[in-house]
């Protein structure tokens, strides 16, 4: 443990502060504008309400450029795919600060537990500016702050799980949105109107819906842990706010495992303006790349090609016994190259997993039970321990399987049986 911890701090400094190495500003630009040229610019960005929904709380998903909806196996599932906590190995509690531009602000707080088949899920997300109006003399005339929030509850179900499908699970996100902007003067008169900040107040709810499916494919290593999945997902499906139309957008997403410590995956978004389709903004696609170094660290990398905000993103996070660290830094075309700028950091808590590896240990122990006695030709205790695997979990193929098996072999002994006695 002492080592993990000398290990954490230098973690800690080398992810935070090792941004502070100088990068000529000339290169910087010609890089920004060179990835500008090839992807273009989209002239409906920024025509829909809520920002906040479009900036990542922090966490693994951040790491990965937003390439999850087909990942979804931490509590940052929520703003991705819906459908990810009926799949969540353990139940989690966490919290996310995020740097994002300039003064800006994002506060989240997110929960998800898994009970058999059945998730659920609770998250809040803040976001603040700092606002401050002068006049024309430098007078100060108005002060506060310009405030979004979203509060998210979730609920998921995991439909046909088995051993060697891990089923379909079908979610649905339902949100709240808020919208706060203070009062400000006029600005021909430089007086403060009362009442002039909630006129552009707004708030809004919306839904997102998803779809995860978990399957083997083209796997090159042992393990009960699925290697490839896919999703769909429509996220911020919802009235209007104050005209503006919200982020809609639909999505497809692939993740795959070649081998255990390597994942990648990919989302291609398709961004719908549900007020005017032609207003609609460019597809985009995300990538993301995952890779498990030791037992307690892991790394990411993920790169978004979005017309006009081309992000790439870096991460690390340090898993303790009950305990996760996120740290994520983000270079798009609004970043200036700052130690602090555009970093997000996230704390998870494990908070076990409802009694479901010890289950599934006794499940095995079970099973490996009624193999010994089926190949000493013990019939009679092996179906009795396949029968309770059955009772642990219904849709374990390999005991249903094994079942069926002695079911023939027992009809086959009663046909040689009936031949015999025939024949005499």
């Amino acid at each position: 443990m002492n080592r993990r911890l000398q290990f954490l701090c230098v973690f800690l400094f080398s992810s935070v502060l090792g941004w502070s190495v100088d990068i000529d500003a000339d290169a910087y630009g010609s890089l920004t504008d060179y990835l500008n040229g090839i992807y273009g610019i989209d002239d409906n960005a920024g025509l829909t309400a809520f920002p906040v929904l479009n900036i990542p709380i922090g966490g693994r998903s951040e790491g990965m450029a937003g390439a999850y909806s087909a990942v979804a196996d931490d509590v940052s599932f929520i703003e991705f795919n819906p459908a990810g906590s009926s799949m969540l190995e353990i139940s989690e509690l966490a919290f996310f600060h995020n740097n994002w531009i300039a003064d800006v602000k994002i506060e989240a707080l997110a929960y998800a537990a898994r009970f058999n088949n059945l998730g659920i899920g609770l998250s809040g997300k803040w976001l603040y500016l700092p606002f401050t109006q002068y006049g024309y003399f430098g007078d100060r005339l108005s002060k506060g702050y310009y405030s979004e929030a979203v509060a998210v509850l979730n609920g998921s179900y995991n439909l046909f799980p088995g051993y060697y499908f891990g089923g379909v699970s079908v979610g649905l996100n339902l949100k709240g949105a808020f919208r706060s902007v203070p009062d400000f003067a006029d600005n021909i008169t430089e007086v403060v109107t009362t009442g002039s900040g909630k006129e552009q107040s707004a708030a809004s709810v919306m839904a997102d819906v998803g779809i995860l499916t978990r399957f083997n494919l083209f796997k090159f290593y042992n393990s009960r842990d699925r290697n490839m999945s896919l999703a769909l997902v429509a996220r911020n499906l919802g009235p209007a706010a104050l005209g503006d139309p919200l982020p809609t957008v639909a999505v497809a997403g692939v993740s795959y495992r070649p081998i255990r410590p390597l994942m990648m995956s990919f989302d291609f978004s398709l961004p719908v303006n549900m007020l005017d389709i032609s207003l609609s903004e460019k597809p985009y696609w995300a990538a993301g790349l995952s890779v498990t170094a030791t037992s307690f660290l892991s790394m990411r990398a993920g790169l978004l090609m979005k017309a006009g905000n081309i992000r790439a993103v870096v991460g690390s996070a340090v898993s303790l016994q009950y305990i996760s660290l996120d740290v994520n830094y983000t270079l798009d075309l609004l970043t200036q190259i700052q130690p602090l700028n555009r970093v997000a950091l996230g704390v998870r808590f494990d908070l076990g997993d409802n009694g479901r590896k010890a289950k599934s240990d006794l499940v095995d122990e079970y099973y490996l039970a009624g193999l010994d006695a089926y190949s000493n030709s013990r019939d009679a205790e092996a179906r009795i321990m396949f029968e309770k695997v059955l009772e642990l979990s219904p849709r374990f193929e390999p005991a249903i399987e094994a079942l069926k098996s002695l079911d023939n072999y027992e009809q086959l002994n009663k046909r040689i049986d009936e031949m015999r006695r025939i024949q005499y």
